[in-house]
């Protein structure tokens, strides 16, 4: 099956994770590490965090809840302390990968965000948000959860994708750092990668594809 078309994730894939993040807001606050991804796989199709990704509710509402749902684990945590921590850095080297990809494929972001004011990378700072801006410019086609109403993992926002780029799943290589979001898309007849670290990813593109990648570092 010849692929067609690249979708990727954002946040854990061409940015760092906001799992780093966490974590050392967790550690400087005194709370267990992964206590907040923790809540958020408690219901994770109606829980605070999902309806402000579907924009469902709005960032005042999503504050209020997610410190309820905090509170209710042990540590109460202010849904506006977390909306910061979600925008990582950029990996110089998956740029780079989404540039040469983009000369022979058809690439696509697919990001579960938030309506937060910053932006499909969640940034944190103006640079990065301009920074995140330029890269998201290259792909030839955004989904973004807060502007659709659904999110990953609904299965119907993969399709979404297909039909967005007129790409049958079985032509189609996605790349994501959650397994959850993975899931889906491997089921429709996606070719899909696990991002675990940014070495392992670009390895595992360039056999999926046959392609070898160059770097100017």
């Amino acid at each position: 099956m010849a692929i067609e078309a690249i979708l990727w994730d954002f946040g854990g894939v061409i940015s760092t994770s906001p799992f780093d993040a966490f974590n050392t807001y967790e550690e400087e606050h005194g709370i267990p590490k992964d206590f907040i991804r923790s809540v958020n796989a408690k219901d994770p199709h109606t829980n605070a965090w999902a309806q402000f990704e579907s924009s469902q509710i709005s960032a005042a509402q999503f504050d209020e809840k997610f410190a309820h749902e905090t509170e209710r684990d042990g540590h109460r945590i202010p849904g506006r302390d977390v909306i910061p921590l979600l925008g990582g850095e950029l990996r110089p080297r998956m740029v780079q990968v989404l540039k040469q990809c983009k000369a022979s494929y058809a690439i696509a972001c697919l990001t579960n965000n938030a309506n937060a004011g910053e932006g499909p990378g969640m940034a944190g700072t103006q640079e990065r948000a301009t920074a995140n801006a330029a890269v998201m410019s290259l792909f030839d086609l955004v989904i973004e959860s807060s502007k659709e109403g659904m999110r990953k993992p609904d299965p119907r926002i993969y399709q979404l994708a297909c039909e967005r780029l007129a790409v049958a799943p079985e032509n189609i290589v996605y790349l994501d750092d959650l397994g959850i979001n993975l899931k889906p898309a491997r089921q429709m007849g996606m070719t899909t990668i696990k991002v675990v670290h940014e070495p392992q990813a670009i390895a595992e593109l360039s056999a999926a594809l046959n392609l070898q990648f160059s770097f100017q570092d």
